[in-house]
């Protein structure tokens, strides 16, 4: 594929549903009204689709079937994608190849979710479902039974490598916050300050309450089409210029780079490769924040700071609005601003490169850099998203 035919494609519409704790809707429900919305976004008909990917979070009930629902008939595109927080990323990384390819020229990406539920506790929807068997039993009795507990391992071998502190975490949530509070969609918008994180109680040590994402119901979808189409329509194109994969799948065994390199080192620099651009060409880095550490770990493997200095990094404020050459996360990312796994950062992103970000509006938009983490540190996806068309 040469520069020229792999570089043509750009997102025309963005719908995002109301998000939160927005009860008595199915994900199913949530996908369809996103894709409507992000169809009437970019001045389009549903009907005028010919391409879907499918995005599922917790729930089972979204899959291929949307396209029912939606009435869309005749795609040339149809699939689920299903590779945790990277797959957003890499599902409008397929459109734009597919659209390069001639395989179609409309196609909507969506991820939706509802696991939350009235009266429950947020963090119950990510309670294991079923008892583990077998070796995974021992796992679970050593303390390893949810996410948290296997990221909250992952970053206490950061601080036992590099002097990694809580406190550098909770220069990150802080930061977030503070952009979220210039958010009108985002979930907590009161700053806090260092002190509010050290004081939240502890989730899995070293994790905090606000070293923990959000959960959110809702839907985000965009409809990915050619650039010079996209010209044509009721938005601004962002264009993508650049994107790649990268999945490590760490071992659990001596010698494994588990908590210390991600899929972020492959990943990040080969999506700036096919764009054309370096690391300090970036303006806005929109990074997936499940937790406080994988930002910390992204930052580090991308290229924003020297390996072992992403806790020192944040520390000294460059995350902080105005703190910094390059914007991290102005939405105020899963952290603060609301969970729609990989789409808070792409929808982030696609409205800083159209500029309509308003308090939080950055001026250096010319190069996005966004990142999708699925799993616990297993996948990893980046797209290069600009205002511009590649020259």
């Amino acid at each position: 594929m040469t520069g020229e035919t792999k570089r043509n494609a750009a997102i025309a519409g963005l719908g995002i549903t109301d998000v939160g704790k927005v009860y008595g809707r199915t994900a199913r429900d949530f996908a369809a009204d996103a894709v409507r919305r992000a169809c009437d976004d970019a001045g389009l008909l549903t009907s005028e689709l010919d391409g879907l990917l499918v995005t599922p979070g917790l729930n089972d009930d979204l899959n291929a079937s949307l396209a029912e629902d939606l009435g869309v008939r005749d795609l040339k595109l149809l699939n689920v994608s299903r590779g945790d927080g990277s797959s957003v990323c890499a599902a409008i990384a397929y459109a734009s190849m597919a659209i390069s390819a001639g395989l179609a020229n409309t196609v909507a990406c969506v991820f939706a979710d509802a696991p939350l539920r009235r009266g429950h506790r947020a963090g119950a929807a990510y309670a294991p479902r079923e008892s583990p068997r077998g070796f995974d039993s021992l796992v679970a009795e050593a303390g390893l039974a949810n996410v948290h507990a296997q990221y909250a391992l992952a970053t206490r071998r950061h601080m036992e490598t590099f002097g990694t502190t809580s406190e550098q975490l909770g220069a990150i949530a802080v930061a977030q916050r503070a952009w979220a509070s210039r958010n009108p969609l985002a979930q907590m918008r009161e700053p806090i300050r260092l002190v509010d994180h050290q004081s939240s109680r502890l989730i899995a040590d070293p994790l905090r309450l606000l070293d923990c994402c959000l959960v959110s119901n809702g839907g985000v979808a965009v409809v990915v089409t050619s650039a010079s189409r996209a010209a044509a329509l009721a938005q601004p194109p962002v264009h993508i210029l650049g994107f790649a994969q990268s999945h490590p799948v760490h071992e659990d065994a001596k010698g494994s780079r588990f908590g210390i390199v991600s899929g972020a080192a492959e990943s990040g620099p080969a999506a700036l490769r096919m764009a054309g651009a370096d690391i300090e060409d970036v303006g806005i880095a929109e990074i997936y924040d499940c937790f406080t550490f994988a930002v910390l770990l992204t930052l580090e493997d991308y290229g924003f700071c020297p390996k072992g200095e992403g806790g020192l990094y944040a520390e000294e404020g460059h995350l902080m609005p105005g703190g910094g050459r390059t914007a991290v996360n102005t939405g105020g990312g899963q952290l603060s601003g609301y969970y729609m796994w990989g789409m808070t950062p792409v929808s982030e992103a696609v409205i800083q490169a159209r500029g309509v970000g308003g308090d939080r509006q950055v001026d250096h938009n010319e190069l996005i850099m966004v990142s999708g983490n699925g799993g616990v540190l297993h996948h990893h996806s980046t797209l290069v998203l600009s205002p511009r068309a590649p020259s």
